[in-house]
């Protein structure tokens, strides 16, 4: 069955447009517009690429209890993400092929999405020996990482990252200076030395970043910095850049979103790694995503149950579930000025999806219909007991916002209507 929506305003962060028209779909991708079996009149609503969302971390195998494949994808459709892309940072980590292919079969088999997984980049996550590049790339790795786990020995990365490139490998590294950062909850200053919490320098992120980046530099890998968060860390970037190095960045929507000020009453769910910077840091962040020169958002969804939340701030564990907020949390972006729609499509969609050889992204003939249809100005009180995740460990409980999605399509299909 052929489909067509009219009446929509088309974001399109391939040719940076935002316009008033039609768009029809046939056979799960996108066609040339013409007449179709059904039609679907959006009201003057948003139409989108589905998001792709680079980072999320699902708890199978090993944490189900935190995450399943069946509710991680349910939080995806109804946040508009069409594609997720799974971290290792397992239990067991995901470093065989035999852990990967575990992985995908439950993805596809569970969740509503497009599911792709990343693996580890030394075994167990452990930063002593490398994985199997080569046999788990065949088995469908998308990239390596061995996520906050930072590999501290730098002749075993300098080789994983010598063998990546042989093989065309994207490694995706977390920029941090694990010394400077350990047992670190906070950021350092001012804040940080009046609540008694233990803080880390921005500066943590600048060293382990300039470390990667000579390495790139050495091997002429290709490399991903899962998450920029301070100011302190662009020009680093930038230079890699202008040099041609292979090289991008990401950031998460909470380090986007909210700032160090954030943890004032110690509420854990705020704790996340790296954690809330300064405000000045978090506009110059968003900035950086408005220019190109940070160049992927992502949800960094890291489901935490309710006991591993409850605890002094300094023994809870870090992390936030994202994939439910991604959106409307990205909305206030847009609201504040920081960027126009097209713009953060860029980031949220095109970028991850081209990083990573993915084809989706985009409103081209051809493309594959992962769609999302939204209200950017759907005013709503977020209330983390409806999200659909396991785990609710949300930082924007009880938060006022904007931007609500109304339905999303993989492949054609809707997977989710918020009417229903």
């Amino acid at each position: 069955m052929s489909l067509r929506f009219e009446n929509v305003r088309l974001i399109d962060p391939e040719q940076g447009t935002e316009t008033l028209g039609a768009l029809r779909i046939e056979n799960g991708v996108i066609t040339a517009d013409g007449p179709a079996d059904r039609v679907i009149d959006g009201g003057g609503k948003y139409l989108a690429p589905g998001i792709v969302d680079m980072g999320v971390k699902v708890g199978e195998p090993g944490e189900r209890h935190k995450e399943s494949f069946r509710t991680a994808g349910a939080a995806a459709v109804a946040g508009g993400v069409t594609t997720i892309v799974c971290r290792p940072d397992t239990d067991p980590a995901v470093d065989t092929p035999e852990t990967l292919e575990y992985a995908l079969r439950r993805g596809r088999d569970m969740a509503r999405v497009n599911v792709h997984q990343m693996a580890a980049l030394t075994k167990g996550r452990e930063g002593r020996e490398m994985v199997e590049i080569g046999f788990l790339q065949d088995a469908g790795a998308l990239a390596f990482t061995d996520c906050d786990a930072v590999v501290t020995n730098t002749k075993v990365l300098s080789r994983a990252m010598t063998y990546a490139r042989g093989l065309g490998a994207l490694v995706i590294a977390h920029p941090q200076e694990p010394g400077l950062s350990a047992g670190s909850s906070v950021t350092s200053g001012k804040f940080a030395t009046l609540r008694g919490l233990p803080g880390v320098s921005p500066l943590a992120e600048r060293i382990g970043l300039e470390r990667d980046l000579a390495l790139v530099e050495m091997t002429g890998v290709r490399y991903h910095a899962d998450q920029i968060t301070t100011a302190h860390a662009l020009p680093a970037l930038e230079r890699a850049k202008a040099a041609g190095l292979d090289v991008t960045a990401g950031t998460s929507i909470h380090h986007l979103t909210l700032n160090a000020l954030d943890v004032d009453d110690y509420r854990t769910f705020f704790k996340i790694k790296p954690p809330l910077r300064a405000e000045e840091d978090r506009i110059a962040i968003a900035e950086a995503v408005a220019s190109g020169a940070i160049d992927i958002i992502s949800s960094m969804h890291t489901p935490q149950d309710e006991e591993s939340k409850r605890l002094p701030f300094e023994e809870a564990a870090s992390g936030a579930v994202a994939l439910e907020t991604l959106l409307p949390a990205a909305m206030r972006l847009v609201h504040a000025g920081h960027m126009d729609l097209a713009t953060l499509w860029r980031a949220l969609s095109l970028n991850p999806a081209k990083r990573l050889g993915l084809p989706g992204g985009r409103l081209a003939e051809g493309a594959p219909a992962d769609l999302v249809l939204f209200d950017p100005d759907a005013p709503f009180v977020m209330d983390r007991t409806r999200l659909r995740s396991k785990s609710k460990n949300t930082p924007y409980d009880g938060h006022r916002m904007e931007g609500r999605v109304l339905a999303t399509y993989v492949a054609g299909a809707e997977v989710f209507n918020h009417a229903a």
